[in-house]
């Protein structure tokens, strides 16, 4: 069983399959307290019931789309997300997991989607000390990304809000080996479309100037900042 905030076919607005038809499923739950969440409802406020597995991936087959995404919410959190993406590759998906990469996993996936968080997720003033502590406790596990990373294709998205996120996304990267340029990704903070136009001002030639790539959202520009999509 895992808890279900929503599951409903949409296409990629994010990442290096920007653009590609998917299914995916929105696990509720989380273990840290990111203040710019865009999924309250799968987070802070988790909504959805505990669905079997059988059920999950009957959801996920209704639709023809080769692509799952698996994000939340933090779906890492659940034991049974190892049997659930091993059912769906079994039906030949292309299972995507999107994580903080705050908890590691011995389990299959075509692409690790890892976020990690720095310090401008850090929810002060936006909820209790105890929250605040262990959300910064437990964000940065570089060792755990490199684990994530090691075991199959991988993608880097930071979300960044000003050029010290950037440069504090570098000094992150410097605490892993063996990372790929290409897979980094520099993604704007922001929900909206003139938010994101403002950000990409500066760090889309920011990006091209690091020789990273820049990750847009697309998804706000088409749908709005809305559930479901």
């Amino acid at each position: 069983m895992i808890r279900i905030a929503e599951i409903f076919h949409s296409v990629q607005g994010e990442g290096r399959l920007a653009g590609t038809p998917s299914v995916f499923v929105r696990t509720s739950g989380c273990n840290l307290r990111c203040w710019f969440c865009d999924t309250m409802y799968a987070s802070w406020e988790p909504e959805g019931d505990s669905v079997p597995l059988e059920s999950i991936v009957d959801s996920v087959l209704k639709w023809p789309s080769e692509h799952v995404v698996i994000t939340g919410g933090e779906p890492m959190i659940y034991d049974e997300i190892v049997d659930l993406a091993e059912r769906l590759q079994a039906h030949s998906r292309h299972v995507t997991i999107e994580t903080a990469g705050t908890i590691a996993r011995d389990m299959p996936c075509d692409l690790w989607s890892i976020s990690p968080k720095l310090s401008n997720s850090t929810p002060i003033g936006y909820a209790s000390n105890e929250w605040v502590q262990n959300h910064d406790d437990r964000r940065n596990r570089p060792d755990i990304v490199a684990q994530l990373m090691s075991q199959g294709d991988y993608q880097l998205k930071f979300v960044v809000g000003s050029i010290l996120d950037a440069c504090e996304a570098e000094e992150y990267l410097t605490k892993l080996s063996g990372w790929d340029r290409s897979k980094v990704l520099m993604m704007p903070r922001g929900t909206t479309s003139e938010d994101l136009d403002l950000q990409k001002t500066w760090l889309m030639p920011w990006c091209q100037k690091h020789g990273y790539h820049y990750c847009d959202r697309q998804h706000i520009y088409w749908y709005g900042n809305t559930r479901g999509t």
